[in-house]
């Protein structure tokens, strides 16, 4: 099978993998429909994080092609959303909603690799959720979001309580953060700003339900939303980008009391013990628990009641991948699916 391989920082490669098969009794193999790039993997491909031939992709759609023999939950021709952290869905720690720390967690991007014609997925009875049927062609970007950055933003936004009577902030315009606005909007949000230097991206935070856009970083952005809010700060804010300016407006933005939903990976992000400890804000994230919600955001896909593809804005066939990243990398493509 052809599969995107980032040889080290900067060199992405589509070539040929082995194809997958059943390994334990609990694996399925599925045949990818579609696939794209995330943010995250910027991180490697700029090299802050190592990468030495190391295999691409945690975001998938596709129909199950082969399963092992003790899958009980999803059957060959199934199509099937999953999430970017393998979980059992079944450990303690999974039925308390947070799978991305299941006792057999093991992330897709470092394992798998989704970026590609083909995956083996572990544990597919707690990793996979079938769809109703058989999607249309238009929802498949839709349900793809579903695998990683609208689950993300979606738990982004229940960790930073975004609800009813709530203003909520989200830090970042990518495509988490603008699936942290939809999330907001969906979960009754009254006020939602959202903090976005790039035209398009404002334009497609408003159409998700942005009610006011700023545009101030830093210091800057923390005084405007004060000013926004009467000098308190935001019941709620998202972080969705996680570097040190933005964590640290995340939390100065946050009013006494509030929630800060933080989802951006971050790396060498330092957090001043007394700056946090005299915010008194209540604070939740790390990689996102996508499977405790997949259910629910497979259905309003499926339902048309939200539209999260809106958020790919290039498309490209697998083998133009490395364009896919460089586009990224540029800020020239908010986000990139990948098709076969």
């Amino acid at each position: 099978m052809r599969g995107v391989v980032m040889y080290t920082a900067g060199d992405v490669r589509v070539e040929e993998r082995e194809d997958p098969k059943i390994v334990e009794p609990t694996d399925a193999i599925v045949k990818l429909t579609a696939t794209c790039i995330c943010g995250s993997d910027l991180w490697p491909y700029r090299g802050i994080e190592p990468a030495d031939h190391q295999v691409m992709g945690h975001e998938y759609v596709g129909v199950v092609e082969e399963i092992g023999s003790e899958v009980r939950n999803v059957k060959v021709g199934d199509f099937v959303v999953g999430s970017f952290v393998i979980s059992d869905n079944t450990c303690e720690i999974c039925r308390a909603g947070f799978q991305s720390k299941c006792l057999h967690a093991e992330f897709v991007s470092q394992t798998i690799g989704t970026q590609a014609e083909k995956a083996r997925i572990p544990h597919a009875d707690g990793t996979l959720v079938a769809t109703p049927g058989q999607p249309e062609p238009a929802l498949i970007p839709s349900l793809l979001a579903a695998s990683d950055v609208l689950g993300t933003g979606w738990y982004a936004a229940v960790a930073a309580e975004a609800g009813p009577g709530k203003t909520v902030a989200v830090v970042g315009d990518g495509a988490v953060g603008l699936m942290a606005v939809l999330a907001a909007k969906q979960l009754g949000a009254e006020r939602i700003i959202a903090m976005s230097r790039h035209p398009e991206r404002q334009k497609l935070a408003h159409y998700y339900g942005a009610t006011d856009i700023v545009e101030e970083r830093g210091e800057e952005g923390i005084a405007k939303i004060k000013e926004l809010t009467g000098g308190l700060g935001a019941h709620s804010v998202v972080e969705a980008v996680g570097t040190q300016e933005s964590f640290m407006q995340a939390v100065g933005a946050t009013r006494g009391g509030g929630h800060l939903g933080y989802v951006g990976v971050n790396y060498d992000v330092k957090i001043p013990g007394i700056e946090l400890f005299f915010a008194g804000i209540h604070t939740l994230g790390g990689p996102a628990p996508v499977r405790r919600f997949l259910p629910d955001l497979i259905q309003l896909i499926w339902d048309r009641e939200i539209d999260p593809g809106k958020v790919f804005d290039l498309t490209l066939p697998l083998e133009q991948a490395a364009e896919g990243y460089k586009a990224m990398d540029e800020r020239r493509a908010t986000k990139v699916i990948l098709t076969f």
